[in-house]
C-alpha cells in the first residue's frame, strides 16, 4: 500500500514537471518586454539605410517620430541610438547654407530631450549620404562640426 501511494506521488510529480516544462517552453510569448537598448548594428557600409528603424528605445523612437513630424518637410526620416545619437535625412529643400544651422537645431531640441550627455547629431543628404557630423560636448557646452 505505501509502494503504491509512492509510486503514485512519484508519478504525479513527473507529470507535472513535464506539463511545467512544456507549457514554459510554449507560452513563452506573454513575457513582458523591458525598454532597453537593442544591439542594433553599426550604421556603416554593409547595413542597408532600409534596416534602420527610428530608434532603439522607446524615448528614441517617439523623439525620432517628432523631429519628423515638427520640421515642415526639411527632414524625412530620423533615428536615434542609444539616447545620444540622432541621424536625420533632410530633404531637397534644405539649401546647402542651411545645413549647420538646422543641425545646430537638432542638437538643441536633441539635448533638451537627453541632457546630461555627449550627442552627436548626423545629416544625411537625399542619397543618404553624410554630409555633416556634429558633436555636442556637455563638459564645454559647445558643438563641433565636421
Amino acid at each position: 500500500m505505501i509502494l503504491l501511494q509512492q509510486s503514485r506521488k512519484i508519478l504525479m510529480a513527473g507529470i507535472l514537471i513535464l506539463v511545467l516544462t512544456i507549457t514554459t517552453a510554449c507560452g513563452g510569448s506573454n513575457v513582458a518586454q523591458v525598454d532597453r537598448p537593442t544591439n542594433a548594428p553599426a550604421i556603416g557600409r554593409d547595413v542597408t539605410y532600409s534596416q534602420l528603424e527610428r530608434g532603439n528605445t522607446s524615448s528614441g523612437q517617439n523623439f525620432g517620430n517628432w523631429v519628423v513630424q515638427t520640421s515642415k518637410g526639411l527632414v524625412k526620416d530620423a533615428y536615434v541610438r542609444d539616447n545620444n545619437k540622432l541621424g536625420v535625412v533632410i530633404s531637397q529643400q534644405v539649401r546647402p547654407n542651411e545645413v549647420r544651422p538646422l543641425a545646430k537645431s537638432l542638437v538643441e531640441g536633441f539635448r533638451k530631450n537627453f541632457p546630461n550627455q555627449d550627442l552627436t547629431v548626423l545629416v544625411y543628404a537625399p542619397d543618404k549620404k553624410l554630409i555633416l557630423t556634429a558633436k555636442y560636448d556637455t563638459q564645454s557646452s559647445q558643438i563641433q562640426y565636421s
